[in-house]
């Protein structure tokens, strides 16, 4: 199947202008270290707010681990530029720490370093660090260390209206939710070639493997560092966040019925294997149930369907309620290369990317086909810069090159239509162009020959890019929000959370147990 865009429906001046406002927001994960190189054990400084309810700041899996979050945007330089804001007031309130630049983790003494995220003492925050506990129990502490980027995206609320009348269809959630599912299916299609251009996880430290199972061709580099021979993202392999009882599921994105139906079974299907851990010890929770997947958001996939959720719904009541309202791109690795994790040439390349994904044909994709796009995403995370290398998938059997040639060709038409900003959009493509025919070109080959470099001369890479991006924005001005915004954000969430708590009535346990009778409800479309 060679895929080409419906190029009829960019001749409408005003699908053409409605285009150009896309929707962006980005999470952006990175660890707290000291000075030393070695992961944090210090608590989320409370001058940043509270992490259950601060908008822009808050943590991942560990108090170490924090997660940097940006409002939607319509503007590439605004959200690069509250992205840097966000960093600068983190930096003001982290002592002598630095933040982490790369997705795999820093050193790792022992796992009881790695201090579980804390959210106060309400029910809800209770929740949020239970489903962090038993995730440790599930997948281990070292994994959940690792970082990544999330990129949120949708098109503009303008589009949809002259999609659907060029489409002969009515412009409500189902017609919006179809459309959305044939852009994942067609990224399920072509998800390599996020970390084929954008992996930057070929080399980790050799501390992070004397926590881990994996049973990879890992060779040594000087300075503790090992590597797998021509690897993208480690991060996305075997190393990573896996759960063979969730491939099990069979989840596919043929419809959002199908999807919320396969996500729901899995939550309230009991694991035999989860369920030896045990629910409770005492008073102590081990995780918040003993399912495949404890919530919904367990669930790994490198691209979700999202919806806002409205108090007290689940994501996929959300969506049952009122369908997609975006996708998050779960698939990159923090980019080493800049301060903030992603660059603006990324951020067009994506835009490009979904809206290729979104504008071309998506027949369904049965869950062999679904699997043969996950092999091929494996391929390329551990062997993507091997010479040679072929893919397979619905076209046939075609060398990296040949496939990635076409995809750009396709880009290119796209980057025509947007009129304002073709310049900047066809700039991105020409920076990522040289990867098509060298795979020497890309961000893991880049990274891997400054790792090189580095143990000749006993450096270490990450601290020596912890360092100069701790300096550069420390010793920047404020570019969109003030010091006085960031103090207001905090006082507010820390205000927000303990009216939360105070708000609270009964037992944890009542609390839980209602939360899962109301995510068995199903919503009614809106």
């Amino acid at each position: 199947m060679k895929q080409t865009i419906r190029l009829e429906q960019f001749e409408h001046a005003e699908i053409r202008t409605a285009l150009a406002k896309m929707n962006r927001g980005i999470e952006r994960e990175t660890l707290r270290i000291t000075s030393e190189g070695q992961l944090a054990t210090t608590m989320h400084p409370a001058a940043l707010g509270a992490t259950l309810t601060h908008p822009l700041i808050t943590t991942d899996y560990a108090e170490a681990l924090m997660e940097f979050i940006t409002p939607v945007s319509t503007s590439i330089p605004t959200t690069l530029a509250q992205l840097r804001d966000v960093h600068r007031f983190s930096y003001k309130h982290i002592g002598e720490e630095y933040l982490w630049p790369l997705s795999m983790p820093c050193y790792l003494n022992d796992t009881s370093d790695i201090r579980l995220a804390q959210f106060g003492k309400s029910h809800v925050g209770t929740m949020k660090t239970v489903y962090r506990q038993g995730l440790t129990h599930r997948y281990g502490a070292v994994m959940q260390t690792i970082s990544g980027v999330h990129f949120n995206w949708s098109v503009s609320d303008e589009l949809w209206p002259l999609l659907a009348a060029e489409d002969g269809r009515e412009n409500n959630a189902d017609y919006r939710s179809e459309r959305y599912f044939g852009l994942i299916r067609n990224f399920k299609r072509w998800a390599w070639v996020i970390p084929y251009l954008f992996g930057a996880s070929p080399v980790l430290c050799k501390s992070f493997l004397k926590h881990s199972s994996a049973d990879l061709n890992f060779h040594e580099l000087s300075s503790g560092m090992v590597y797998v021979p021509h690897a993208t993202s480690l991060r996305m392999s075997d190393l990573g966040y896996t759960n063979k009882e969730q491939a099990a599921l069979k989840i596919t994105y043929n419809s959002l019925d199908d999807y919320v139906a396969g996500l729901r079974r899995a939550v309230f299907t009991r694991s035999e294997q989860f369920a030896n851990i045990g629910v409770q010890d005492g008073d102590n929770w081990q995780q918040l149930n003993a399912n495949i997947l404890q919530i919904e958001n367990e669930f790994y996939s490198p691209i979700r369907p999202k919806r806002v959720t409205e108090s007290g719904e689940t994501p996929t009541q959300a969506l049952e309620r009122a369908g997609i309202q975006y996708i998050e791109v779960r698939a990159l690795d923090v980019n080493p290369f800049t301060a903030v994790g992603i660059s603006a040439e990324q951020m067009r390349f994506l835009d490009l990317f979904l809206l290729y994904c979104l504008f071309t044909d998506s027949p369904e994709l049965n869950i062999e086909c679904q699997q043969a796009t996950e092999k091929n995403v494996n391929k390329i995370v551990l062997r993507g810069r091997e010479p040679g290398l072929t893919l397979t998938d619905e076209a046939g059997e075609h060398s990296v090159q040949d496939r990635l040639a076409h995809l750009f060709a396709e880009l290119a038409k796209i980057a025509d239509v947007l009129e304002d900003e073709a310049t900047e959009y066809h700039s991105a493509l020409q920076t990522f162009a040289p990867a098509i025919t060298d795979p020497e070109a890309t961000f893991s080959a880049k990274l891997f020959r400054m790792y090189e470099e580095a143990s000749k001369m006993f450096q270490h890479v990450g601290m020596r890019l912890a360092v100069e991006y701790r300096d550069a924005l420390k010793n920047s001005e404020f570019e969109y929000y003030s010091e006085s915004d960031f103090q207001k954000m905090a006082a507010e969430s820390l205000a927000e959370q303990a009216e939360i708590e105070a708000k609270d009535t009964g037992s944890f346990g009542d609390f839980l147990t209602a939360y899962f009778q109301r995510a068995l409800d199903k919503k009614k479309r809106a």
